[in-house]
């Protein structure tokens, strides 16, 4: 397919952070209470990759953006897979393909209909009650393998549940005229939590999906403005994106690799962690990161760079906010192989047409 479409033509490899005040950022359902993932062993905060996946095509949706693995009801119901499948294929019209070119449409239709699973794959074993659109999904693969995938994230610190939001007691009006009765209400959350995510880009899984740079391009943004619009629910407000960094690669088939565990707290600058509150009480060391990058420089195509004008960072003892790092980065690998992103102007040229 590739030879007809092209496809993101570079590697790239993703270290994204936000942090959560007084949140839920990955409730755990088989807990019982869908109490925060922690870690028992080191107390740090998890975040399933599903959980931002979730973010990533919420956003998707909003933007407009076709997205075939999506929370949608008809009519009061849940949308099924067939649902789904159906709507993304919509579009195809059998009678003006050749026969030999049946295959390519419906996998080029599904695709450019379907941007979550460009990016992240999805399975497609459905059962199609109508007889057009089953002799049309039989063209597809049982499943795509998605060219971008992130490791479940972890705080950079140990966290500590707020006890205070374990019991809440909510009033509620049994009827008019009746008088107002209560009920405990299960809300765990976590004090305060700086999550580490790392992501990859992989060109050659691209192929199969039909991943363009522009999509590519598109998640400069996307993770940034998805964790700004998605988490407004009552356990989830209080999450802000921190930092997003995309290292594109030049050539085929290298990455550094695990450019999130160069992220660590400056012990120095930063509050303990049982005092962590807020971004202001952080002081994220970036010395190892910047090293990295800097050895690598010749492999380094473009670092795609934004971060929040409120976190402060370090590198080797000095420390200076948003702008300090942009500097260390060009300093290291070179000013013309660093974009600083705009998110809102750059995420115009990355939506889907009228």
């Amino acid at each position: 397919m590739s030879e007809h479409y092209p496809t993101a033509s570079n590697r790239s490899e993703i270290v994204f952070a936000y942090d959560a005040v007084d949140a839920n950022p990955n409730g755990n359902p088989l807990s019982g209470a869908n109490r925060p993932r922690i870690d028992p062993q080191t107390d740090q905060a998890i975040v399933t990759d599903v959980r931002l996946k979730r973010y990533l095509r919420d956003q998707l949706q909003d933007d407009g953006h076709g997205v075939y693995i999506r929370n949608v009801k008809e009519e009061g119901d849940q949308a099924t897979r067939e649902d789904l499948l159906e709507d993304r294929l919509k579009d195809v019209e059998l009678d003006d393909v050749d026969g030999d070119e049946i295959e390519d449409a419906v996998f080029q239709q599904f695709l450019e209909n379907s941007a979550d699973v460009r990016y992240f794959g999805a399975t497609m074993s459905v059962d199609m009650d109508e007889e057009k659109y089953e002799d049309i999904a039989d063209e597809l693969p049982s499943h795509f393998t998605g060219p971008v995938q992130f490791s479940p994230g972890k705080s950079l610190h140990p966290v500590t549940e707020n006890e205070e939001y374990n019991s809440l007691t909510s009033v509620i009006a049994t009827g008019k005229g009746k008088e107002q009765g209560g009920f405990d209400l299960d809300d765990h959350r976590i004090q305060y939590a700086f999550i580490g995510f790392h992501g990859l880009v992989d060109e050659h899984g691209a192929e199969d999906t039909l991943l363009k740079n522009e999509d590519v391009r598109r998640l400069d943004t996307l993770c940034w403005r998805a964790l700004k619009n998605q988490t407004i629910s009552r356990s989830k407000v209080g999450q802000e994106p921190r930092l997003y960094l995309r290292v594109e690669y030049e050539g085929e088939s290298f990455h550094l690799g695990g450019l999130d565990q160069d992220l660590a707290l400056d012990e120095e600058a930063s509050e303990p962690a049982e005092q962590l509150r807020t971004v202001r009480d952080v002081c994220l060391d970036v010395t190892s990161l910047v090293d990295r990058l800097d050895k690598a420089s010749d492999r380094i195509d473009t670092v795609h760079v934004v971060a929040s004008d409120v976190l402060d960072v370090s590198v080797d003892g000095e420390i200076g906010g948003h702008e300090f790092l942009y500097g260390a980065l060009e300093d290291a690998i070179g000013a013309d192989s660093v974009r600083v992103i705009d998110v809102y102007e750059d995420a115009k040229a990355t939506m889907p047409e009228e």
